[in-house]
């Protein structure tokens, strides 16, 4: 009798041992099991046809593959438009609105090893102008799953964070949380954490006070883990500066989110990224919630047309926000495939 050679064969006949008492073990063995068969080539639901990604044919095998990640207004089109030498490589947003929704990637020379080639990808932040968090995540999710399944690997991630601020606000910290998530203990020593926008300061010493807080406390476990620190001074040199630490080491790293997607063949909402981000969108539910509980007790007469718009604005957003959660649930019959080891 021929062996069977795919994995869903060996963990269906290994479910018949499993009992509800061992089902952690069985799921841990599971998710080993497929990463021992390979990763294959990703044919994951998320996709659309509509969908940015790299067209094969422009990539070579030696390419380094370096996204740049953060939240609006960081300057992370800035950063790749600078580090090419091309103004509109990538477009700009000047104002508060983002102007990165889909993801873009520019391929140019390293200045210093020309025969080296970097591929910068322009990634939208979760706090995109006209796109919800949970599309943003689908986009960097399925474009980092399908360059990993066409066997381009990423070299090293550089996240930008606008030195400016004066707190670390609720968006900069969700955007912070899923790059974490999306990277990964593994993927954290490719990192460099880059400040931006430095010109922008009355003076230097706050942002070196701002900077201090940051490795002392919001990026403390990122550098226990391997990332770096660095500076953008908005010129050319300094983005290469920047980057020359992931080009010395020439080594590419699988991103967390890679790994559940292409080799445990994960869905999105049963991925680290999807799990928190699922849990921030809940939390944001519940407190939408209660402000409209607390406006419709408050309405009183017909005549407070500013808290009636309130509250429709607000209803508006606990509508979106529910689309969001029902978006990063995975329905039943999929989760019972997932565990059985049918993709």
């Amino acid at each position: 009798m021929q062996p069977e050679r795919d994995g869903c064969g060996y963990i269906k006949r290994l479910s018949r041992f499993c009992t509800p008492s061992s089902s952690q073990h069985f799921r841990l063995l599971s998710d080993t099991l497929m990463a021992i068969m390979g990763k294959g080539k990703w044919k994951g639901k998320e996709q659309r046809p509509d969908d940015t990604v790299m067209n094969p044919a422009e990539v070579q095998p030696n390419d380094l593959i370096i996204p740049v990640m953060g939240p609006s207004g960081a300057g992370k089109s800035t950063f790749i438009n600078t580090v090419v030498r091309q103004p509109d490589a990538t477009l700009v947003g000047h104002d508060l609105e983002s102007c990165t929704a889909k993801i873009k990637h520019v391929i140019c020379a390293n200045p210093k090893n020309p025969g080296q080639r970097v591929v910068f990808v322009d990634t939208p932040g979760f706090d995109d102008t006209y796109e919800d968090d949970s599309e943003i995540l689908r986009r960097i999710a399925v474009w980092l799953a399908r360059s990993y399944s066409d066997d381009r690997t990423v070299a090293g991630v550089v996240y930008l964070h606008e030195i400016t601020q004066t707190r670390m606000l609720g968006t900069s910290r969700k955007n912070l949380t899923m790059f974490q998530k999306l990277c990964g203990d593994e993927g954290l020593k490719n990192v460099i954490l880059v400040t931006t926008k430095w010109t922008s300061l009355p003076d230097e010493n706050s942002g070196v006070k701002r900077e201090e807080q940051l490795k002392n406390t919001f990026w403390k476990d990122m550098i226990d883990q391997g990332s770096k620190i660095a500076r953008f001074h908005d010129t050319c040199e300094s983005a290469w500066d920047i980057v020359e630490p992931i080009l010395k080491e020439d080594q590419s790293t699988v991103l967390h989110i890679q790994k559940e997607l292409v080799e445990l063949k994960k869905f999105l909402p049963q991925t680290e990224a999807g799990n928190a981000l699922r849990s921030t969108l809940s939390d944001l539910v519940e407190t939408h919630k209660k402000t409209i509980s607390q406006l419709r007790s408050e309405k009183g007469g017909q005549g407070n047309e500013e808290l009636h718009e309130k509250l429709r604005d607000t209803e508006k957003e606990l509508h979106a926000l529910l689309k969001q959660v029902q978006e990063l649930k995975v329905p039943l019959g999929a989760r019972v495939r997932s565990w059985f080891g049918f993709h």
